[in-house]
């Protein structure tokens, strides 16, 4: 099996368009955006609960602390959330019927319940089906996400650091290179 899709920016547009769809979008679309917009790993999003993104105040946290216990390397580590995906949980809180409380989970299955890593991995493997993105999967936000700093100049070093690798030649993986941003690249000469 080979490494999963990065989407370019419109199957990106069309794959956010198909998960914010229907009565659980918002919440779709917060797990989607976690993926792309902090580079979490399925596993850590599952793990997930409102006091991790949600200070006492009631404030969106722009750090997220993720215990050794979640991540996979078995390391804990700090993940920044940017403005624009602040907006989208405090979007995602708002669309509740009620406020959640701190210890509950950030998603919940139409069961009710916490969702599990696979269970999660399966939902997102039928956006991109449903988006008509071959190859995609829970780890194309990943890839997105560090291919994306690496082609606007950020330290290696520092993207290492935010995709919680040990290794520069385990983050090196993760980018992916095409056409378009080749071209781009021979443009700035």
């Amino acid at each position: 099996m080979g490494q999963a899709r990065v989407p370019t920016e419109t199957e990106f547009r069309r794959l956010v368009a198909v998960a914010s769809q229907g009565r659980h979008g918002p919440r779709n679309r917060a797990a989607l955006m976690l993926s792309y917009l902090a580079g979490l790993r399925v596993g850590e999003i599952a793990s997930l609960q409102w006091g991790n993104l949600v200070d006492v105040d009631g404030k969106v946290r722009e750090q997220l602390r993720l215990s050794a216990t979640v991540t996979k390397g078995g390391h804990a580590r700090v993940v920044f959330m940017n403005a624009r995906l602040r907006k989208e949980i405090e979007q995602f809180r708002t669309s509740l019927s009620a406020t959640p409380a701190a210890s509950q989970p950030l998603l919940i299955t139409q069961k009710r319940t916490r969702f599990s890593a696979n269970t999660l991995c399966q939902l997102m493997r039928g956006w991109y089906d449903l988006a008509g993105l071959d190859g995609g999967s829970s780890h194309s936000g990943r890839r997105w996400f560090i291919t994306r700093l690496a082609h606007s100049g950020i330290s290696p070093k520092a993207i290492m650091m935010l995709a919680g690798h040990r290794h520069l030649s385990t983050t090196q993986r993760y980018i992916d290179v095409n056409d378009e941003i080749m071209r781009a690249a021979v443009e700035v000469l």
